[in-house]
């Protein structure tokens, strides 16, 4: 499927979802240590250094399909800020595509229903994980949130609102 004039506002939305996904990211790994990368909370928990590696995956995945030639590969789990970095940069490169010239060969809402909304429940894991680890983040009123098409790195603007 290649896209047209009307798809320019998936654009918009997928690349909104990317800079989502990145400010919660940040967020829930914030401050995380490489012994939080390797809490188990169950014998068949992912570890968020699992999940991390699982979403630089998704996010890899998202570009080879935007791109019209899907595949998949399962990447190793990296120590924890090796495996950030990782992850982050996979977002800006489908950020980067996303906001060039270039045709989307897939569908933006399969991009969006599967890999996207696949790693905001990973990244609602790892804020769990954190909870259970006894290393809690704060709640926020994330419609405030100064979330930004484009901006898919870690460094994200602080809260605007906590509870």
């Amino acid at each position: 499927m290649t896209e047209n004039k009307f798809n320019d506002s998936n654009r918009h939305m997928l690349r909104h979802s990317l800079a989502t996904v990145a400010y919660r990211g940040s967020k829930a790994m914030r401050g995380a240590t490489e012994e939080f990368a390797r809490f188990r909370a169950t014998n068949s928990c992912r570890t968020p250094a699992e999940l991390l590696a699982h979403l630089g995956d998704l996010f890899d995945w998202s570009l080879s399909q935007a791109k019209g030639a899907p595949k998949w590969q399962e990447s190793p789990v990296l120590p924890w800020d090796e495996g950030k970095a990782r992850f982050f940069a996979s977002l800006k490169s489908f950020d980067d595509f996303l906001a060039s010239d270039a045709p989307i060969q897939f569908s933006a809402e399969k991009i969006f229903q599967g890999p996207i909304a696949d790693a905001l429940t990973h990244v609602g894991q790892i804020a769990m994980l954190r909870r259970i680890a006894g290393i809690p983040i704060r709640g926020e009123n994330l419609v405030v949130a100064e979330i930004t098409e484009g901006r898919v790195g870690e460094d994200q603007p602080p809260p605007r609102r906590e509870f």
